[in-house]
């Protein structure tokens, strides 16, 4: 069951897939017409997850789940992860590649491998003020407070001196 991602309770779970590129506006139509496909006939044992999304910055997929309808179950967590591996096929990009980093620089999102994200640190090329994306939120509560936030304040601290 689709419904608007700002409708969700705050401690709805949240999954969120970032891409090593942007993707183009004419991406972003169709990938908002397969989200809505996949969420609308997203199931847990045969009943309705409510569930809602969003694209942000062109790079993010923010898929939420009201967990005090129904749960996600095994099963229909594999069906997401299916679901979004179609996506990284049929676009040619990665979203399930959890040791890049994506952090701000002024107004755009970029997006590095740990290692050069680590080297960036290094050298100084990034800072603990840093505006750095932690993917590791797990509700919406979470991903308003705490998913775009300052180096200093993430998992990403350890690495900046």
């Amino acid at each position: 069951m689709l419904v608007e991602f700002d409708t969700l309770p705050e401690e709805s779970r949240v999954w969120i897939y970032q891409a090593n590129r942007s993707f183009s506006d004419d991406e972003i139509s169709e990938l908002n017409s397969k989200i809505k496909t996949f969420i609308k006939a997203w199931t847990a044992h045969g009943k309705d997850l409510q569930a809602g999304y969003k694209i942000v910055y062109k790079r993010f997929i923010v898929i939420a789940l009201n967990q005090n309808l129904n749960n996600a179950t095994g099963c229909s967590i594999d069906a997401s992860v299916h679901f979004i591996q179609e996506l990284e096929k049929a676009y040619d990009v990665d979203l399930m590649d959890k040791m890049n980093v994506s952090f701000k620089q002024g107004e755009f999102v970029a997006y590095k491998p740990l290692i050069d994200f680590k080297k960036m640190a290094k050298n100084r090329s990034v800072s603990k003020n840093t505006i750095v994306f932690n993917n590791l939120v797990t509700n919406i509560a979470e991903f308003k407070e705490n998913w775009e936030v300052p180096a200093s304040e993430s998992w990403h601290s350890r690495f900046i001196k």
